[in-house]
């Protein structure tokens, strides 16, 4: 959340000529409405069963870039699939990037609402550490632009 999937993804995706697929924008735009109004219809549990049909869906539809929501790859055998699929980058980002990137979180499901923002994201990513680790590599983003990002990301796919 808030490391920069959706803006370098696209980067990346246009550099090395290939479909780019934002999984939270294809979910919205599929079921007809928002990823908030998601989350309160259907709960947590109802939006990962949605985001996992779709995300097999997507990895069978061959070599893309994909930008997958933060909480994706936490979730049943989706780092499996994932990492099975292609290429797997965790892009890493300071509490502090986060909180500056994701502003008041209207849009944010798991952030949304009264609560401590920072403490949330730092619960998130403690909890979510030990599958972000699994990733093939890690690119931080914190105070790096997005082109730079996709700099790194190219080097490390040797592409």
């Amino acid at each position: 959340m808030g490391a920069g999937k959706s803006t370098v993804g696209r980067l990346l995706a246009d550099r090395l000529g290939r479909a780019f697929v934002d999984l939270d924008e294809r979910i919205a735009s599929e079921a007809q409405a928002t990823i908030p109004e998601l989350f309160a219809e259907e709960g947590e549990a109802g939006f990962r069963r949605r985001e996992a049909a779709l995300l097999a869906e997507v990895i069978a539809e061959g070599a893309q870039v994909v930008a997958p929501g933060g909480g994706a790859p936490c979730h049943g055998d989706n780092l499996e699939r994932m990492l099975a699929s292609g290429v797997v980058a965790y892009l890493s980002s300071s509490v502090d990037e986060i909180l500056a990137r994701v502003g008041a979180a209207a849009d944010r499901p798991l952030l949304a609402g009264p609560g401590d923002r920072r403490a949330t994201v730092e619960r998130l990513l403690q909890a979510r550490q030990a599958h972000y680790q699994r990733a093939h590599f890690t690119v931080e983003t914190s105070g790096i632009p997005p082109s730079q990002v996709v700099a790194r990301l190219i080097a490390e796919l040797g592409a």
